[in-house]
């Protein structure tokens, strides 16, 4: 009898605080008020199951535990999306936090309050939605080796970004993985910077390597500010990504070796890039204000400048991708008072159909290589020398698909034979895949599209496949 009453007891007062377990491991949270309590005692393998309802919060919700690589600590909405945190703060993952999960909520707290901090590592937020209130951002990530995926990052009229990256010192955060995220309806911020949709790192993290994957993420509808996705680190690869009905641009403002591939670009400005030793390639444009922007550096950080300058692109391959329709340009350089150009920039293989100029380039470009282009309907060749391209159909067409690709008898296919001989070098061993993911395999295909029997494995997105919604 007295082992019954202990257990009745138990159970009251555990109803009493908000807090209910169900089985080993698994608590349910009815309060705000006791949320913190269960996520301070919560062990290896937990799972929090946060009620339906709206709850208000004085402060951030701190989480400081460690769960395991085989039992994560999980925080989740018992009902994915019905249960919402407002109020003054959201949840901060906290040194030495590792493998702790967030999934299923609605943010609509202050913005600014949601985070992983340095010191936290292979921590996950995964299917929420994030519609914060005031400026800031809505969620930054400062960790290492950190997965932010299937996400809605959307309705955001204020200063700030929906998603920033930060780091430790001077290196940016490590080994991210960000995919199947959903970005949508940044209203303008008059021209301020500050407001990108996507900034990923700082200028004084720009010289350190992120190693880290951005994938299969949409953009839509966004125009914080001139910069859409801004990337301020080194070594982040961004592909299969769309950026659709954006007023801003995709840009490698700061940092080195970037790869930037598959990406789907439908009626924005384009991608700009600054910085050294980039990859861009199979990137597909289609009714874009421009294609790719080369930027006209301000500065030479490898000489000392600043690492805020507008470094000069050096040593960039721009190659098999697809333009079609770009209205001022395809390949396109801006003047600059003083600009200092870029070098040793090369543009080959690449599809440029329709639109204005193929190539526009306004100062200094030192030892540039084109080669092997195929420019058809376009306005000009603008400044693309004669004998680096040719201007034959390249006969593209849209068929079952949503995107234009290669057509049989296209003399695209196969256009790009492979280096012959022992010693022979490659210069397009880094293209390894196309547009739709399928694996490039020699003799190439000129532009974006490979021809191929292989799955295909990446499309242009639609809110569909991205975001807090998808199962």
């Amino acid at each position: 009898m007295k082992n019954i009453v202990r257990s009745l007891t138990a159970c009251l007062l555990l109803m009493s605080t908000g807090v209910q377990t169900t089985t080993a491991g698994t608590i349910v949270i009815k309060t705000i008020g006791h949320l913190q309590k269960a996520i301070d005692e919560a062990k290896p393998g937990d799972t929090l199951l946060v009620q339906s309802g709206l709850y208000a919060t004085g402060n951030p919700v701190t989480i400081k535990q460690e769960g395991t690589k085989e039992q994560p600590i999980v925080i989740m909405a018992q009902t994915a999306g019905q249960a919402e945190i407002t109020g003054a703060g959201g949840f901060a993952i906290m040194s030495p936090a590792k493998y702790i999960v967030i999934s299923g909520f609605k943010f609509t707290h202050a913005a600014s309050t949601a985070r992983t901090g340095t010191g936290t590592s292979f921590c996950r937020w995964t299917h929420n939605i994030f519609e914060t209130e005031g400026e800031g951002e809505e969620l930054t990530i400062a960790g290492s080796d950190h997965q932010v995926d299937y996400n809605t990052f959307h309705n955001k009229s204020t200063m700030g970004r929906f998603l920033a990256i930060r780091g430790e010192g001077s290196q940016i955060a490590e080994r991210l993985w960000i995919h199947h995220n959903y970005f949508y309806n940044f209203t303008s911020q008059g021209g301020k910077n500050g407001a990108e949709a996507f900034q990923f790192g700082l200028s004084g993290f720009s010289m350190s390597k992120s190693n880290s994957i951005v994938e299969y993420n949409l953009f839509e509808y966004c125009e914080g500010e001139n910069e859409l996705i801004s990337v301020k680190a080194s070594a982040v690869t961004l592909r299969y990504n769309t950026i659709r009905n954006c007023k801003a641009q995709f840009t490698l403002r700061h940092g080195n070796f970037c790869q930037v591939y598959g990406n789907y670009f439908n009626n924005t400005p384009g991608l700009r890039i600054f910085g050294d030793d980039h990859i861009i390639y199979s990137n597909y444009f289609e009714t874009c204000s421009m294609g790719i922007n080369i930027g006209n550096g301000d500065g030479e950080v490898a000489d000392g400048s600043a690492l805020t300058c507008h470094d000069r692109p050096d040593r960039v391959l721009i190659a098999f991708n697809t333009l079609i329709s770009c209205k001022s340009g395809s390949i396109v350089m801006g003047g600059r008072d003083k600009g200092l150009g870029a070098t040793a920039i090369t543009v080959a293989r690449n599809i440029i159909r329709g639109g204005g100029p193929a190539a526009s380039i306004t100062g200094p470009y030192v030892n540039p290589v084109w080669e092997g282009n195929m420019v058809f309907n376009a306005e000009s060749k603008g400044d693309m020398p004669d004998g680096t391209f040719t201007t034959t159909d390249p006969k593209l067409g849209r068929g079952s698909s949503e995107t234009i690709h290669l057509l049989p008898g296209s003399p695209a296919i196969d256009a790009v034979p492979a280096p012959k001989g022992k010693k022979a070098v490659n210069p397009y061993a880094a293209i390894t895949t196309d547009m739709d993911g399928q694996p490039r395999i020699a003799p190439l295909d000129a532009g974006a599209d490979e021809v191929s029997t292989a799955p295909v494995t990446a499309k242009i997105l639609d809110p569909k496949d991205v975001g807090a919604d998808v199962k």
